[in-house]
């Protein structure tokens, strides 16, 4: 399993907006330019964000993008589901999905449920505060 790199890139934008928070707010420009984001993936991105209530917009002086709630409200999990849906590692557990051909006799489809809802709790672990942080160089050994 892996993260679309539209998920990865909001996930990566919204650790640069979360290092501005409590300060004015910033522009998709200055977060593209902050992240090596392209500008217009981000102006993609803050749509979708802004749409999920992760980021709050506003124009004119004095605007520009801010978080909707603190940053140790927002976790991975929601940024990855504003990008891409409800997290699940397969779609048949979609309502209204029906185009599977082994359906009718899967004796594992009861179970991607609980599958899901465990990945989902793991990500929802991951604060942005978290991924907000400057990650430390580990110390070079000498050897």
């Amino acid at each position: 399993m892996r993260l679309s790199s539209m998920a990865d890139y909001a996930v990566v934008t919204m650790a640069a907006a979360a290092r501005h928070c409590g300060g004015a707010r910033v522009s998709a420009t200055q977060l593209a330019e902050e992240t090596g984001v392209p500008a217009p993936t981000v102006q993609k991105l803050v749509s979708r964000l802004t749409a999920a209530g992760l980021l709050r917009s506003s124009r004119g002086v004095g605007g520009g993008l801010k978080l909707a709630r603190p940053a140790a409200a927002i976790t991975l999990a929601d940024i990855v589901e504003a990008v891409e849906g409800p997290i699940a590692l397969t779609a048949c557990v979609e309502h209204g999905r029906h185009d599977c051909t082994l359906e009718s006799s899967c004796m594992v489809r009861p179970h991607w449920p609980l599958v899901n809802e465990a990945l989902r709790g793991a990500l929802a672990q991951v604060s942005l505060t978290r991924l907000a942080e400057v990650a430390q160089r580990a110390p070079e050994t000498v050897s």
